[in-house]
Formats: structure tokens, sequence, C-alpha cells
């Protein structure tokens, strides 16, 4: 695995919102950084610093970053605004959020921009055997058409009805505990602090002898 953490320069080549409330933003790779799908950088700009998870893969020659809008927030607001040429600096790469393949299924929980490090993955190979994306709206979810392939069962989890989308109406754990075969799992949970305390217990009572793996998103 990599876990040098060193600090780099870099601008921004592209930028494009992915909804009303997230956007993602590519810049250029610098030749010497490596890193494990899953990990994140910490970017900075302005005096600001902030982590982010990459969501391109080791093989591309970007690095892609899915960044929710905050209103208010010191960095964000920033960045949703950078064009290209927008030179950043980031430092890495960090965290050990990445797949360790098991003979146990494998599930992908993400809510939001937590989707970013499974986005990372699939496109690396990975093919899990669950993903659940909880969000509010269809219009949030995010690189559904590289996770729908790569995953046994993509199931979209929405607050709200789309009746043009096949999927779950009602939280991940809502799905989880109607739906998922008592079973040891691999886990793996990406998102809101409340998600994976809720996730964790259902798991602890639920799906005895499954491992946990997670990262929180603010």
């Amino acid at each position: 695995m990599t876990t040098s953490e060193e600090a780099f320069t870099t601008e921004v080549t592209e930028h494009r919102w992915l909804s009303k409330k997230a956007f993602e933003i590519k810049l250029h790779r610098p030749a010497a950084f490596s890193f494990v799908p899953g990990q994140r950088i910490s970017l900075r700009h302005a005096g600001v610093e902030r982590d982010y998870s990459l969501v391109s893969s080791p093989h591309e020659s970007h690095l892609a970053l899915c960044i929710r809008h905050v209103e208010g927030g010191q960095l964000s607001p920033a960045l949703c605004l950078a064009r290209t040429g927008t030179r950043l600096s980031f430092d890495g790469p960090h965290g050990y959020f990445t797949f360790k393949p098991s003979a146990r299924p494998a599930v992908l929980i993400a809510t939001g921009t937590g989707i970013a490090p499974f986005r990372s993955m699939v496109r690396s190979g990975v093919a899990p055997d669950f993903i659940l994306h909880g969000v509010e709206t269809s219009a949030e979810l995010y690189y559904e058409k590289d996770l729908q392939p790569a995953a046994d069962k993509y199931i979209p989890c929405l607050s709200q009805p789309d009746s043009s989308l096949e999927h779950f109406e009602g939280r991940v754990t809502a799905y989880l505990q109607a739906h998922l075969a008592p079973d040891s799992y691999d886990f793996y949970l990406s998102g809101r602090h409340e998600m994976i305390r809720d996730v964790t217990h259902l798991v602890d009572n639920l799906f005895a002898g499954s491992f946990i793996y997670s990262e929180q998103f603010y």
C-alpha cells in the first residue's frame, strides 16, 4: 500500500457541476504522485486545508475530486469557482480505507459524496456484491454509470420517489433490514457519521461475523 505523504503543487484542469449540491474538479497529476483506491489527499488553497477522497483511479492521468458545496464553508465555495489553471497544493496520500478482498461478500454503502472512494475502487477493477447509495433525489446519484455495471447489485436508496428509476425508497439502513440476507459480510461505509453509526448498530445485531471499514464524510 502507498503510505508516503509528500507535498505537491497542481492546477485545475477541468470543473463541472454534478448536481445542485456537488461538483467535480480534475487536477493535473504530478508524475511522482501515487495512491491506492480509497485514499484521500489534503488539499490547500488560500490558507485553508481540507481532506478529499480521490474519485479517479491510479491508472488515470489526472486526479479527480467529488466535492459537496457547503454554503458558508471555508474551502468548497472557493473551489466551486475555480477554473482551469487555478493553482493548488496538496499532500498525501492519506488513509487506509482501501478494498481488502476476502471470501465474504462485499457491501459498499455510501451517502452523498461519500460515493467518491467507491468510484475510484470500481474504476480500478473492484467488483463488489452490493453498492448502496443513499441520497435525496436521483440527480445526486453521482457516477451511477460507472457503479451500476461494476456490482452484482447496485441499489439507489432515495428519500424522494422517482418513477423513472428503479430504486429503493428509504434509507440504506431500511434496505439492509428488509433485503440483505443474514450472513457475514465485509461492509465498507463512506458518508455521514449518522449513517456509519446506524449501519454499524445494524451489523452488530443482524450480521454476525461481519467486518466493517469506514470513512467519515462531513
